[in-house]
């Protein structure tokens, strides 16, 4: 099976350095300079993965305004932003507008097709499974990929998705940081983004829109661990 990546950036060295690591590696790789091109290609075809900067090019569409328009449109597309944007504010604003990944420019691009190939095995990973969790408010059926607290449909991304499964799967048991990092990203996380605690609050967050119960416990020093109520 061939992999398709779709990458916007408003500059142009940047989208050849997408097809040039990409392509060679067997992906097909088209890039766009806005995010007007891309909702054009994507009413055509959905990407695997898509790799985006927050900071495109003016009078149109700005990255994290797309961002949210596309969750909203595609919301098991994965979506990381690749953006020179490195502030923690910037981080959370663009986790919190349905991103499931962000990486700072400049970036390795050993680094970036690692978090390529670990959002697609996530991805086909969560094809093959068949798992329904319901605690208290909270209902999750991974078959139609949806999240409901109190009969309200909850938008989540990927990422946020994924973690509330496993931390459902494990109820009442403490999941280290570490083993989360792992089974969520696939990889071992290093790094100041502080990602899994951003994670974390945005899920809380959403959580506590329709249910004034506390599901996730911060176990200081060690991880999370779901309250079976």
């Amino acid at each position: 099976m061939k992999y398709s990546i779709y990458a916007v950036d408003n500059n142009e060295s940047m989208r050849d350095l997408y097809k040039y690591t990409f392509e060679p590696l067997g992906y097909e790789c088209r890039t766009f300079h806005s995010a007007e091109e891309l909702f054009v290609a994507l009413e055509k075809n959905l990407p695997n993965v898509l790799l985006m900067e927050v900071e495109l090019p003016k009078p149109g569409m700005d990255g994290i305004e797309a961002l949210k328009i596309l969750r909203e449109q595609y919301q098991t597309l994965s979506i990381i932003i690749v953006s020179s944007r490195g502030d923690e504010v910037s981080k959370v604003r663009g986790l919190d507008s349905g991103a499931d990944d962000y990486i700072v420019k400049p970036c390795g691009v050993l680094e970036l097709v690692a978090r390529v190939k670990v959002s697609i095995r996530k991805q086909n990973f969560a094809k093959e499974e068949s798992t329904v969790f319901e605690y208290g408010d909270i209902f999750l059926n991974n078959d139609e990929h949806i999240v409901t607290v109190n009969g309200n449909v909850v938008k989540m991304t990927l990422k946020e998705f994924n973690l509330l499964k496993l931390l459902m799967s494990k109820a009442g048991n403490v999941v280290p940081r570490e083993s989360i990092l792992n089974d969520v990203w696939g990889f071992e996380y290093y790094g100041k983004t502080r990602t899994l605690d951003m994670h974390v609050k945005s899920l809380r967050s959403k959580l506590s829109e329709f249910s004034n119960k506390e599901y996730i416990q911060t176990i200081r020093g060690v991880g999370y661990k779901f309250i079976n109520q």
